[in-house]
C-alpha cells in the first residue's frame, strides 16, 4: 500500500510523514513540484495522498492529480501550503463540474472520521468526508507552522491509519472512476441479460428492490418494470462517479441513487423485497459479512438474485485460468454461505452464458448490527 507525497523537488520527505506511514504498513511515493517537474495525472495504485506544498499556478497537472484523489474519495491530507492547493483544487473542479459539484471547506469537528472523538488541531478543515488541510496559521514563519514536525505528528499517525482502514475501499473507488465514463458504452451489449435475469426475481408490484454494485445502473430500468410505478428502486454503489455516470444516462428516472458502502448499508431493517448483485460478491473482502448485511435489510419474503452475463467457466478461460475449487461462487461454497447467513439458495445455474442463483430469506434475518 502507497501513499503519493507532493512536495518541493529540493525537500526530503519529513521524517514525521514516513514514520507515520510506515508505522500504519505504508510506504511513500513522491510526487515532486517545483521548476522542472510535473505531478502525473494518474494515482496509479496509491490509497492516500499528502500535499505537502503547493506548485505554480499555472502548473495544472498538480491541480488534476488533485481533482482525481477527490473524485475517487481517495483520502487526502493537506498541510501548509499544500492546503491551498487542496481549495484551490477543488474550487476550480466545482466551477467545471469536474467532480458533479464539490464541496464547500468546513471548519473539521471531533465528529470527523480522522479525529474519532478527539478535538482537530487550529485551523483543520475538511472537504467531503475524505480530504482535509491544515492551513497556515499566519505566523512568522508562515507556511511552516502547520508543517509536518510542527505538532501535526498524532495528525499524521491518524491519517496513516485511516488510509490503511479503507485501503480495500479506495483501490476499488480508484479502478472504477477510471472507467466510470466508458462504462455504460462498454457493456451496453449486456443490457438484455440484465432484464432476463432481473424477471427471474419475480418481485410483486409495489415492492422495494435493491440494485448492490449498481454501477451505471444497468439493472435499474428492469426493476423500476418489475415493481411498478408504486415501488421503489435503489441503486447503491462505492463509487461516487459510476452514479455520476448512471445519473448521466437517465437512472434517476427509474429510481434512487445511493453512494455506501455494500456491507454497511444506511437502510432500515426489514425493508427490502428484492436484492439485485452483479459481480460484486466474489469480489468483497468479507462476503459473510456482505451476505449478513443484506439479510438484515431483507423483509420476510425478499429475494436476492446474484448474477453475472457470464459462466464461472467463461470468465476463468478470458482471463488463462482454470476453474478454482475454492471461488465462492462456486456451488459446495456458495450454498454454505447463504445458508450461514440466513439464506436458503432456491436456484442455481452456472452455463455458458451466464451465471445466476437465487435465494430467499431463510428466517429471522442475522444482520450485522442492530
Amino acid at each position: 500500500m502507497a501513499v503519493v507525497v507532493m512536495q518541493q523537488a529540493s525537500a526530503e520527505t519529513p521524517a514525521a510523514v514516513s514514520g507515520a506511514l510506515d508505522a500504519a504498513g505504508l510506504t511513500v511515493r513522491r510526487v515532486l513540484v517545483g521548476p522542472g517537474t510535473a505531478a502525473p495525472l494518474d494515482l496509479g495504485d496509491a490509497e492516500g495522498l499528502i500535499l505537502l506544498d503547493a506548485p505554480d499556478p499555472a502548473d495544472t497537472t498538480a491541480a488534476a492529480l488533485v481533482w482525481a484523489a477527490l473524485a475517487a474519495r481517495v483520502p487526502v491530507l493537506a498541510l501548509g501550503a499544500g492546503a491551498e492547493l487542496l481549495t484551490g483544487s477543488a474550487a476550480r473542479a466545482a466551477a467545471t463540474d469536474a467532480l458533479g459539484g464539490s464541496p464547500e471547506a468546513t471548519p473539521a469537528a471531533a465528529t470527523d472520521a480522522l479525529f474519532a472523538g478527539s478535538e482537530p488541531p487550529p485551523h483543520t478543515f475538511r472537504l467531503g468526508g475524505s480530504a482535509w488541510g491544515v492551513r497556515p496559521t499566519g505566523g512568522p514563519t508562515g507556511a511552516q507552522d502547520a508543517a509536518p514536525g510542527e505538532g501535526c505528528e498524532q495528525l499524521l499517525c491518524r491519517f496513516a491509519e485511516l488510509v490503511a482502514a479503507r485501503a480495500e475501499r479506495t483501490v476499488t473507488r480508484a479502478f472504477f472512476t477510471r472507467r466510470a465514463d466508458a462504462w455504460e458504452d462498454r457493456f451496453a451489449h449486456q443490457a438484455p441479460a440484465y432484464a432476463a435475469a432481473v424477471t427471474r426475481m419475480r418481485l410483486r408490484p409495489g415492492t422495494t428492490a435493491m440494485d448492490l454494485g449498481c454501477g451505471t445502473g444497468r439493472a435499474m430500468p428492469a426493476l423500476r418494470e418489475l415493481v411498478g410505478p408504486r415501488g421503489r428502486v435503489i441503486g447503491v454503489d462505492v463509487t461516487p462517479a459510476m452514479l455520476l455516470a448512471a445519473a448521466r444516462h437517465g437512472r434517476t428516472g427509474h429510481g434512487h441513487l445511493l453512494t455506501a458502502d455494500c456491507t454497511r448499508l444506511p437502510v432500515p431493517r426489514g425493508c427490502v423485497h428484492g436484492i439485485f448483485s452483479a459481480g460484486l460478491l466474489d469480489h468483497l473482502p468479507d462476503p459473510r459479512t456482505a451476505l449478513a448485511e443484506w439479510a438484515r435489510v431483507a423483509a420476510r419474503d425478499c429475494v436476492l438474485l446474484l448474477f453475472h452475463p457470464s459462466g464461472r467457466a467463461e470468465r476463468a478461460a478470458r482471463h488463462g485460468r482454470p476453474l478454482d475449487p475454492a471461488d465462492l461462487l462456486a456451488e459446495h461454497n456458495l450454498r454454505p454461505a447463504l445458508t450461514a447467513t440466513g439464506w436458503h439458495l432456491d436456484e442455481y445455474e452456472d452455463a455458458s452464458g451466464h451465471f445466476l442463483a437465487r435465494a430467499t430469506l431463510a428466517g429471522p434475518t442475522r444482520g450485522t448490527r442492530p
